[in-house]
């Protein structure tokens, strides 16, 4: 059997290797196993990362209801049930949204989860 060499596309896995690893200091960049070990520990960690900021955000969303809540005289969890109760269905996102940006809006909706919540 012939002897495979490779040549053409070993260079080209290198290369795409070497373009990820495009700014990293030093041999990262420069060596090729060096490179590659970098290259996919930095995928792993954008990987993780791309769930971790999905977790963030709903935090932060689920923060800002809950300060604009309290304001109206309201806890989350309160409101939160109070609007599903009344068949309301907004996603934290806008309800976040409206709490910065339509204060009377939001006021509105805590007054219906309160009605809802005391009937």
């Amino acid at each position: 059997m012939a002897r495979v060499k490779r040549a053409l596309n070993a260079h080209k896995k290198r290369r795409k290797i070497f373009k990820l690893a495009k700014g990293y200091f030093g041999a990262r960049s420069k060596k090729y196993r060096i490179a590659n070990e970098t290259v996919i520990r930095a995928l792993r960690f954008a990987y993780i990362g791309r769930k971790l900021r999905k977790r963030d955000f709903r935090k932060l969303w689920i923060a800002r209801i809950n300060a604009a809540a309290r304001t109206n005289g309201m806890s989350y969890s309160k409101f939160i049930n109070g609007l599903k109760q009344s068949g309301i269905e907004i996603n934290r996102k806008m309800l976040s949204e409206m709490a910065i940006n339509d204060a009377a809006g939001f006021q509105k909706l805590v007054e219906t989860a309160k009605e809802k919540l005391n009937a």
